[in-house]
C-alpha cells in the first residue's frame, strides 16, 4: 500500500499491479489480489532464475499501472542471480519500485546490499543474520529500510517521533516494536565490526558449498549457478527416491532426528525436497557429522532398494525413535534396536532422543488428538 501511495501522491495513475516470479519448480504464488493489487506471475528458467524476457514483457505490458516486483536475493533456491541488476532495471524503467525481501541477508552483508543492488525497500531479519533466535513465536522485529522515495510514506507514531509526514499510523503500541531484541543485534554488529560481519557471510557461503559438494554423489543440488556453486543455501531434491523406494523427503526429516539432528526446511520451496542452510555458526565437526548422518541415511535408502531391508517396516518409515520405544519390552521390527537408535558410533556418545514419535505425519500435526491420560 505504502508503494500505491507513492504513485498516488505524483498524480500519476493508481499503480496496482505486482509483479512476483513463480518458484523455481512451476508451482505459482498467490494471483489473487493483496492489498488491492492484481499480482502478475513472472516465470522462471529451468535452473530457477528470473525469466528476465518473460519479465520485460510483463513490465511493459503493465508499464500504465505497475507497482513494484517483489524479490529474494540470493533466491530462495539457493543461488545468486547474476541478471539481478538489470531485472531491477527493468522495473524502474516501467514506472514501478521494488521490494526485496531480507531473508537471506546473511548471504549479503559485507559483500553487497539491497542499496547497492538496487532495491527501494528491503526488511532486514534479525533472526539468523543478526544474532536474533528464530522460531517459537516471537518476539519478532525487524527494521524496514528504503530509499528517499518512499521515506514520507515511512509509518509515524503518535507520541513518539517516527516515520515520514505521509505515513500511516503505527500498527503497535510500541514505536519500535520488541525493542528489548534489538540490543542483541546491536551489539552482535559492535563486537562482529565490519571485517567480522562480512567473514560471517563468507563462511555461511562456504559451508553451505561444503554441504553441496560433499553430497553430490548422493543427494542432487537442484539448483547452482553458472559456476557450479549455491549461495548460503542448497535444496536438496528427495524426489527420485520416492519413486525408487517410496522412501519421502518426510521420512529423511523424520529419521535425521534420530541422528540428533532437527530437519532442515521441509518441501519448501520445492515439494520433496529439503533446503539446507547452515549459515556461518557451524563449525566443521558439525557440518561433517551432519554429512555423515545423510550419507548414512541414503545407504539406509539404497537397503530398501536392493531389498535387504523392509520396504515398510524399515528405519525411515518408523522414525523417530523415542527412548520409550527403544526401551520397551516388545520389539517387532525386522531391524535392530541398535541401529534404530545408534546408527553411527559417535551418536553412542552424544545422543538427543526424540521425545515423541511420528503421528500421521501432516494430519497428526494439523488435528488434535486426544488420548486417555
Amino acid at each position: 500500500m505504502i508503494i500505491r501511495e507513492y504513485h498516488i501522491a505524483r498524480g500519476e495513475t493508481e499503480r496496482n499491479v505486482a509483479l512476483i516470479p513463480s518458484s523455481a519448480h512451476g508451482t505459482n504464488p498467490a494471483t489473487a489480489a493483496v492489498a488491492g493489487m492484481k499480482i502478475v506471475v513472472v516465470d522462471c528458467d529451468d535452473k530457477g532464475n528470473i525469466s528476465l524476457s518473460d519479465l520485460k514483457a510483463k513490465a511493459e505490458a503493465n508499464k500504465d499501472n505497475l507497482s513494484c516486483l517483489m524479490i529474494t536475493y540470493p533466491s530462495t533456491h539457493g543461488v545468486f542471480e547474476e541478471e539481478v541488476m538489470e531485472i531491477i532495471k527493468v522495473i524502474h524503467d516501467n514506472g514501478g519500485l521494488v521490494y526485496m525481501d531480507g531473508a537471506n541477508m546473511n548471504a549479503q552483508v559485507g559483500l553487497t546490499s539491497p542499496g547497492a543492488i538496487g532495491a527501494d525497500v528491503c526488511h532486514l531479519n534479525l533472526h539468523k543474520t543478526f544474532a536474533i533466535p528464530h522460531g517459537g513465536g516471537g518476539p519478532g522485529v525487524g527494521p524496514i529500510l528504503c530509499n528517499d522515495k518512499l521515506a514520507e510514506f515511512l509509518p509515524f507514531h503518535s507520541i513518539v517521533k517516527t516515520g515520514g509526514s505521509r505515513g500511516v499510523t503505527a500498527v503497535s503500541a510500541a514505536p519500535f516494536g520488541s525493542v528489548h531484541a534489538l540490543t542483541i543485534s546491536h551489539a552482535y554488529v559492535m563486537m562482529m565490526g565490519a571485517e567480522g560481519l562480512t567473514t560471517a557471510t563468507k563462511m555461511a557461503i562456504l559451508n553451505a558449498n561444503y554441504i553441496a559438494d560433499k553430497l553430490k554423489e548422493h543427494f542432487e543440488t537442484l539448483y547452482t549457478g553458472i559456476e557450479g556453486f549455491v549461495a548460503h543455501e542448497m535444496i536438496l531434491d528427495c524426489r527420485p527416491f520416492k519413486a525408487e523406494t517410496g522412501i519421502t523427503e518426510a521420512d529423511i526429516a523424520k529419521r535425521l532426528m534420530d541422528y540428533g539432528f532437527h530437519a532442515p526446511t521441509l518441501s519448501f520451496p520445492v515439494h520433496g525436497t529439503l533446503m539446507v542452510e547452515p549459515t556461518e555458526s557451524e563449525s566443521l565437526q558439525e557440518l561433517d557429522r551432519f554429512i555423515s548422518a545423510m550419507k548414512s541415511i541414503y545407504d539406509e535408502i539404497q537397503e530398501i532398494k536392493d531389498g535387504t531391508a523392509d520396504k515398510e517396516d524399515n528405519f525411515l518409515k518408523n522414525a523417530p525413535h523415542t527412548v520409550k520405544v527403544i526401551t520397551a519390552d516388545e520389539w517387532n521390527h525386522k531391524y535392530t534396536r541398535q541401529r534404530a537408535a545408534f546408527p553411527l558410533e559417535w551418536i553412542v556418545e552424544n545422543k538427543f532422543w526424540p521425545s515423541v514419535g511420528r503421528v500421521d505425519d501432516a494430519f497428526g500435526d494439523r488435528n488434535l488428538v486426544c488420548v486417555s491420560c
